[in-house]
């Protein structure tokens, strides 16, 4: 992570004339860690510790209320956020979660923030897209996705157990198989039925796999295999194939991209050093997973003395005129009179 804080980068424009681009953090950012079929204190370390290395000097964290614990906090979360320095939490969720950190709640002592991550189901992923223009967000990462890119040299227990493990996150969780093999197709769905009835989770899965949103789709080769990722844009995709880099370099479009048999979805879930807060919906397609940067923003300081400006004023006075601007030309001269 922190190898996403990028350092101050100085250009010298001229003599006397150079400009610094600096990164700074924001001041304020609200973490949303989900907690409605699952319990998930990774999310609080995949969000809270870009923004601590960003340099975040405050953080908010929200959490939905557990029945169980009598509306507090999942204890397992509250442990994480107190491991990692946090005492700022809030039991809410869901969409009015979103909006509260957004807008800020004065009766209990929440403070607006400046941006607001984390992942979600649709309804938080919608409540992002609202706020967006009155906080900044990471993206609108919502319900999760899986699409295996495979071929005949593949493991199809492995690619099935993969399928199911991002199955039983939600019942509208979208888990897709994209293969040039009808025969490897067949042997997936064969590990699918019994995978899916051997989980904790069977029924959770079940409904997944089989809703619309979930597809074993046949390609002609594995080039149009990536053409149709790329216009799908997943959160994660996996690539299991005979040439895996070949694959790779005709993607464009996805939230993270696991190589190989192994490394799962769930490796990047939980240890692998990446982050698990990625665009869902196709936003990978314009937009990123968390990270360091997420917190922070470019400034440009711009440094110029006054013959640097002097050797300026004539093109900037041109252009200025050129707009039908002059004060701005003006602004410059004025300096050089007397």
């Amino acid at each position: 992570t922190v190898a996403q804080v990028p350092p101050p980068a100085e250009t010298r424009i001229g003599p006397g004339a150079t400009i610094v681009q600096r990164w700074q953090p924001v001041e304020r950012a609200g973490l949303y860690v989900p907690g409605g079929k699952a319990v998930y204190p990774s999310s609080v370390v995949m969000n809270a510790v870009p923004a601590q290395i960003a340099g975040v000097s405050s953080i908010a964290l929200v959490s939905p209320p557990q029945r169980e614990f009598g509306g507090a906090v999942h204890p397992v979360i509250l442990g994480a956020a107190g491991l990692l320095g946090i005492d700022e939490v809030y039991a809410m969720g869901g969409a009015g979660a979103i909006g509260a950190l957004a807008w800020g709640v004065e009766e209990i002592g929440l403070e607006p923030v400046q941006v607001i991550t984390g992942p979600g189901n649709i309804y938080v992923a919608a409540a992002k897209r609202v706020v967006r223009g009155t906080a900044g967000i990471d993206s609108e990462a919502g319900t999760t996705e899986i699409l295996v890119i495979a071929d005949e040299s593949a493991n199809p227990r492995y690619v099935a157990a993969d399928l199911v493990s991002q199955a039983e996150h939600d019942e509208a969780a979208a888990s897709l198989l994209v293969t040039d093999s009808p025969a490897f197709a067949e042997r997936v769905t064969a590990e699918l039925d019994e995978l899916a009835g051997a989980t904790r989770h069977s029924e959770r899965v079940r409904t997944a796999l089989g809703g619309p949103q979930s597809a074993i789709v046949l390609v002609d080769d594995l080039a149009a295999a990536a053409a149709f990722s790329n216009a799908y844009g997943p959160e994660h995709l996996e690539i299991q194939t005979a040439d895996d880099d070949a694959v790779l370099a005709d993607i464009q479009n996805a939230g993270a991209i696991f190589i190989g048999p192994s490394a799962p979805v769930s490796l990047g879930d939980y240890l692998a050093g990446s982050n698990h807060v990625l665009p869902t919906g196709g936003q990978a397609r314009f937009s990123s997973g968390l990270g360091a940067y997420s917190f922070l923003r470019p400034q440009q300081v711009i440094r110029y003395d006054r013959e640097a400006l002097r050797e300026v004023a004539d093109r900037i006075v041109a252009l200025s005129g050129a707009e039908d601007l002059p004060a701005h030309g003006e602004a410059v001269t004025v300096r050089f009179r007397g």
